[in-house]
């Protein structure tokens, strides 16, 4: 059993996360192994996320007056949170991939950008490309504009100077 002390400082602890997290899934994990738990918990590291099984009342406390309260009232069973501070696209694939072949893990909620979303959004979070494959397609598009303008102007000026030449060799300019 935990002291008094020991639990202020997980809700403290748990209250500064929920402050600075802008991405957060919460999920239940009825039933699941430990071997499915380590496997999960090494598909959220891959990701660039944390994991941290809580109590539905311990989350609740903390989440009051951060952009997660909402997100944490009236949580109900087990449930786990996975969080990430960088990139939720990434984050919402490996869950839902691990979801795919694990039906004991289910999603409950989430929250990206601040904003909380249900599962259905969770799922759709997880179609898009991730921010490399947008980046990827912004830089080729770029790129190709910038390309093309270069083709255009070289096409100019070589145009150009295969009509001069042509009229050189035809003798049409007079000299």
């Amino acid at each position: 059993m935990k002291k008094k002390s020991d639990k202020e400082k997980d809700l403290e602890s748990l209250k500064n996360e929920f402050g600075k997290v802008r991405h957060i899934f919460v999920a239940g994990y009825e039933k699941i192994t430990v071997q499915q738990d380590f496997e999960l918990r090494k598909t959220i590291r891959g990701a660039g996320g944390n994991y941290k099984v809580i109590k539905n009342n311990l989350a609740e406390k903390a989440s009051q007056g951060t952009p997660a309260e909402s997100l944490m009232q009236n949580l109900a069973g087990m449930t786990s949170l996975a969080y990430t501070y960088s990139d939720p696209v990434a984050l919402a694939k490996a869950l839902t991939t691990y979801a795919k072949g694990n039906p004991a893990f289910s999603f409950k909620a989430g929250m990206v950008e601040g904003r909380v979303i249900d599962v259905r959004s969770i799922q759709d979070l997880a179609t898009m490309p991730s921010r490399e494959q947008i980046l990827a397609k912004v830089l080729f598009l770029i790129q190709a504009s910038s390309q093309r303008l270069v083709t255009a102007l070289s096409g100019v000026g070589r145009n150009l100077a295969v009509v001069v030449d042509q009229g050189v060799k035809e003798n049409k300019f007079s000299q």
